[in-house]
């Protein structure tokens, strides 16, 4: 056995052969067990902030950190030795083929790739060196920048690298729109609000990058941009041009707006999101709209030394991970969900075994979780339910304006499992809110209720198409997990419950799975719809759960683990598959499986073991890939934790499953 893995398989210790050897397979003793269990929550144990809460790092894909290159420049803020720093990142995650993928193992993305070549072409890297060599050879092999998205023509527009026509027309006379016209910024999902608001002012004004050294990349073009007209050649849709035209129509137009009204539409735009600020979290808490406020900022002549410039700065470099000569940038950070997590981790491996440190931890969780939870904070949500009182929490560490419903969710749960009469308030308010904000389709959304003016997907600036936030079955999975354990004494529940499983049922795939809009994939929404199904008590011989048991089953690897690649989100045929097995993904197919009742199973028998024999010497397991999605098929995440609480979880439910069977009362004739 490898030296990196711990002895977990000793056959001399082993405990219940006869009764549960499979195949071949030698089974786990209580001990062996019980060992990995003790390992990693040790090690858990040990990253827990003094504070009370966990924190793992959030990875995206290049994007992110030649983004914080590429502000540096725009604004001549150039910090030599952190651009050093994230210049040798960059370096050190290209593909062979000298592209640059939106996750880990993934092919080539043009947008990311010209974004990467360009900040490192402007923090010194030479054209000929081998790195921007390669990368320049495969965009143009691929079209040219031309080709790029839009967000990366904003950009590239910005820095004069392109004519403005090459970007959509986004006029901060949008913020005068009355709410019944067909776009207004109450429509669209929130990261979209926080980013379209100050990037409006940007591109109404034309600002132009300052650019120090003034380089630029017209290498990487096909034909001089000032000549290229096939900027929008990706829109295809009868919606979609009809939406181009009216866009083409409007920049025609443009310079027949009075003053008068750029100004009063201007202000409104300042005050939109300077009120969101947000302090030392930054505008909506990510990193684009920290950075498009900033830029907005530093347009209208705020001064380096204004305290409020300084805390958007710092907000920005919050993001920062720095480990020795490297450095990248987070999109956001996900405190609040990695501690509830970790919360319902340690409560499954305390549930049988109480133990004095892991019980302390939890109390110092959710003690720092319950005073996270907004209460009377203003929220865009309550444009959408005016009457609905706060109780949600945020994703990172402080958001006010934007609670996530999975995130109260999962909380709420957790100090629900407490049992615990200080956070009977705490809970009372979050169901109510999550209540609250169920759509009319029965489903939930991660940040607004009824987010599904779908048409909007069809406008130029929406080439990703992740401008809004409609309910997802996987957000909603959690909401009944809360909501259904609560509707046994809150009967008040049972309509929303009931409408909840009933959109659930409908958006079960015709294989028995469930769509991971923010996990991948297909397992992770299958397991977010069981686990919640097990709380709200759905009977484990339900034909919907026993559909999703089959598909599970199916999709395990001859290795015993399971594995899911982002590949899923393009094509849905691979769905559930990948080409090795992943700590994340066997974790969530075991979790899955027990909910549905499956503890006697070959399946988790064959699961767990794989879990067993790829632990760590350190108590965790890892995984390189990318285990989330920001927006299917653009942008990518890397969750830090998930291969680390993951598995622990799995692990402990097992045991406590296996225990639980062990003490059943032996059938009688």
């Amino acid at each position: 056995m490898n030296s990196e893995y711990i002895p977990v398989m000793l056959i001399e210790n082993l405990l219940y052969a006869d009764q549960y050897a499979i195949d071949g397979i030698a089974p786990h003793s209580a001990s062996t067990l019980d060992d990995a269990i003790k390992l990693a929550t040790a090690e858990l144990l040990s990253l827990q902030n003094q504070q009370g809460y966990w924190v793992f790092e959030l990875e995206a894909d290049c994007t992110i950190p030649a983004e914080y290159i590429l502000m540096m420049h725009y604004l001549d803020e150039i910090d030599s030795v952190l651009q050093r720093k994230i210049a040798h990142f960059l370096r050190g995650h290209q593909n062979p083929d000298g592209s640059y993928p939106l996750y880990k193992g993934g092919p080539g993305d043009i947008s990311c790739t010209i974004k990467v070549y360009y900040a490192l072409k402007l923090a010194g890297d030479d054209i000929q060196s081998p790195t921007l060599h390669s990368a320049g050879e495969w965009i143009r092999h691929r079209g040219g920048a031309a080709k790029a998205n839009v967000f990366t023509r904003i950009m590239l527009a910005m820095f004069e690298q392109v004519p403005w026509r090459a970007a959509p027309f986004i006029p901060v006379e949008i913020m005068l729109l009355p709410k019944w016209f067909p776009f207004h910024i109450d429509k669209v999902s929130y990261w979209s609000r926080t980013v379209m608001v100050p990037l409006s002012i940007l591109c109404s004004y034309k600002v132009k990058a300052r650019n120090p050294s003034k380089i630029g990349v017209a290498e990487l073009f096909l034909i001089p941009p000032d000549q290229e007209t096939h900027y929008f050649s990706h829109v295809k849709t009868p919606l979609g041009k009809a939406i181009l035209l009216l866009d083409r129509l409007g920049r025609r137009l443009e310079r027949f707006i009075p003053d008068s009204i750029r100004r009063k539409a201007t202000a409104k735009a300042c005050d939109w999101f300077m009120a969101r600020l947000n302090g030392i979290d930054g505008l909506g808490a990510i990193f684009t709209a920290m950075v498009n406020a900033y830029e907005v900022m530093d347009y209208l002549g705020v001064p380096v030394d204004d305290p409020q410039r300084q805390i958007a700065r710092a907000a920005i470099d919050k993001l920062l991970v720095v480990k020795g000569d490297t450095a990248y940038c987070q999109p956001c950070v996900s405190p609040i969900w990695d501690t509830g997590l970790a919360a319902l981790t340690l409560q499954e491996v305390d549930r049988h075994a109480s133990d004095p440190h892991t019980r302390q931890a939890l109390q110092a969780a959710l003690h720092w979780l319950a005073g996270k939870q907004l209460r009377d904070e203003p929220g865009d949500w309550q444009i959408q339910r005016p009457s609905l009182a706060g109780g949600g929490w945020a994703f990172q560490f402080g958001n006010s304006y934007y609670p996530d419903v999975d995130d109260t969710a999962v909380v709420a749960y957790a100090m629900l499992q407490a049992d615990d009469v200080k956070y009977a308030g705490n809970i009372q308010r979050a169901a109510g809110w999550i209540a609250g904000m169920q759509s009319r389709n029965g489903g939930y959304g991660a940040f607004d209720a009824d987010n599904t003016h779908y048409y909007l997907n069809q406008i130029p600036f929406a080439d990703h198409g992740a401008l809004l936030d409609p309910p997802t079955a996987d957000v909603s999975g959690r909401c009944i997990m809360l909501l259904g354990k609560l509707a046994v004494r809150h009967l008040e529940y049972g309509t929303v419950v009931k409408d909840c499983l009933a959109y659930l049922r409908a958006q079960q795939e015709s294989d028995g799975s469930w769509f991971g809009r923010w996990g991948t994939n297909y397992i992770y929404g299958t397991w977010s719809v069981l686990y919640g199904y097990e709380a709200a008590g759905i009977p484990r011989n339900d034909p919907s759960i026993q559909k999703a048991v089959l598909w599970l089953k199916a999709k395990q690897r001859a290795d015993g683990g399971w594995g899911e690649d982002n590949l899923g989100y393009h094509d849905a045929s691979v769905r559930g598959e990948a080409d090795n097995s992943t700590a994340f993904h066997t974790a969530l197919a075991i979790l899955a499986l027990l909910s549905a009742g499956e503890t006697d199973s070959r399946e988790v028998e064959t699961g767990v073991h794989h879990l067993l024999k790829t632990q760590r010497a350190d108590g965790f397991w890892r995984d390189d890939s990318f285990n989330a999605p920001g927006f299917p098929k653009f942008f990518y995440l890397k969750y830090h934790g998930y291969d680390k609480f993951f598995p622990l979880w799995a692990l402990a439910r097992y045991r406590n499953d296996r225990y639980a069977a062990d003490m059943r009362p032996a059938a009688t004739a």
